[in-house]
């Protein structure tokens, strides 16, 4: 059949998303998902939620939402815009700052929704490789990224984990020439984040999700800072009513219970620990992780058999194939009780 899409689009794979398999007594360790439901006052709002008020459109600008949000970090309205996801957000970031003529600089390895995006907009990609051993950033970074207009930078970086020093993102953010987009997915796990350089740096965006920490991946909400004249131009790219009624309601209840959301966090944090060390134990090599999931390399450093094997125990975790990430697998952080059963079927195939 003669193809009607445009060559860009002709070109692009797509984004693979983790898969959401269906099997009896699975043990789900492979999209990140929190292990821990969401704020009780989620199912408050959700209880008392008025169906008659579905009627009516929601807020266009999620105005009541972005209130919440800059209270809590102490900006104002006019430097967030909420969107279905932070995908979303990473969308309307790409249609605003990458072209042919404008290219997108990132990690390698990192989220590979990017490479996607920026086929959709037929922009050229720099690819930042990092440390095949400790998967660190070159030293080189700027000069390699000179060229490009959009530079991400996932902080902490998936699929690996780690996180990069502090005081270094922000000497890129004054020398950089573009816009620099920090993609804080796993923040709230981390010691430390780039919050305050997007109202520092007039350059600078930094986006984050509700789907990791706040337990709603299935709602689909996030939400970016910068300064106000950047987050302008995104609204001019948002969908006219990108986030629905109930959503915006619920993220408002998820984001005012800090204290639920730091009892969370530390919950996983402790776990996550647990996990490094007992893999540890067993020969793995563990990257240091600042997130909510580890990306380890079994003894004999296959991560497509630990993973297959896993699989047949009912244990779904993440596999990337490649000459480097290959060699590892991703195990998302889950209850205590989860991580000992992926401990005691690892032990046996180990033979440890």
């Amino acid at each position: 059949m003669k193809s009607y899409f445009r060559p860009e689009i002709d070109a692009m794979a797509g984004y693979v998303p983790g898969e959401q398999p269906k099997m009896a007594n699975l043990v789900k360790l492979n999209t990140n998902e929190n292990p821990y439901p969401a704020s009780p006052r989620v199912r408050e709002v959700i209880a008392g939620f008025d169906h008659a008020k579905l009627r009516r459109y929601p807020e266009p600008m999620a105005d009541t939402l972005r209130d919440e949000i800059a209270g809590v970090l102490g900006v104002k309205r006019e430097n967030i815009i909420a969107g279905n996801g932070s995908d979303d957000i990473l969308t309307m970031t790409f249609r605003a700052f990458t072209a042919p003529d404008r290219p997108l600089a990132c990690l390698d390895p990192t989220y590979s929704l990017y490479f996607e995006l920026a086929k959709m907009q037929g922009a050229p990609v720099i690819r930042i490789g990092l440390d095949p051993e400790d998967f660190s950033m070159p030293e080189n970074l700027l000069e390699q990224a000179a060229d490009a207009n959009l530079l991400i930078i996932t902080r902490p970086n998936a699929p690996t984990g780690n996180s990069f020093d502090r005081e270094r993102m922000r000497d890129i953010c004054r020398k950089f020439d573009g816009i620099v987009f920090f993609d804080e997915a796993y923040a709230d796990f981390a010691e430390d984040n780039c919050m305050e350089f997007a109202t520092e740096f007039d350059n600078v965006i930094v986006s984050r999700t509700f789907s990791k920490s706040y337990s709603l991946a299935g709602l689909r909400l996030g939400y970016a800072v910068g300064n106000p004249k950047v987050i302008e131009g995104l609204f001019k790219l948002k969908d006219s009513y990108n986030l629905d009624m109930l959503t915006q309601e619920i993220g408002r209840a998820a984001f005012a219970d800090r204290d639920y959301l730091r009892e969370c966090c530390e919950q996983v944090k402790a776990t996550r620990a647990y996990l490094d060390a007992e893999l540890k134990k067993i020969g793995f090599r563990v990257v240091p992780s600042q997130t909510n999931f580890l990306f380890a390399a079994p003894p004999d450093e296959d991560g497509g058999n630990y993973f297959r094997r896993l699989r047949e125990q009912a244990i779904i975790v993440r596999y990337f194939p490649g000459e480097v990430t290959g060699r590892y697998v991703r195990i998302t952080i889950g209850t205590p009780e989860e991580m000992d059963h992926l401990l005691d079927v690892t032990r046996a195939i180990y033979g440890k």
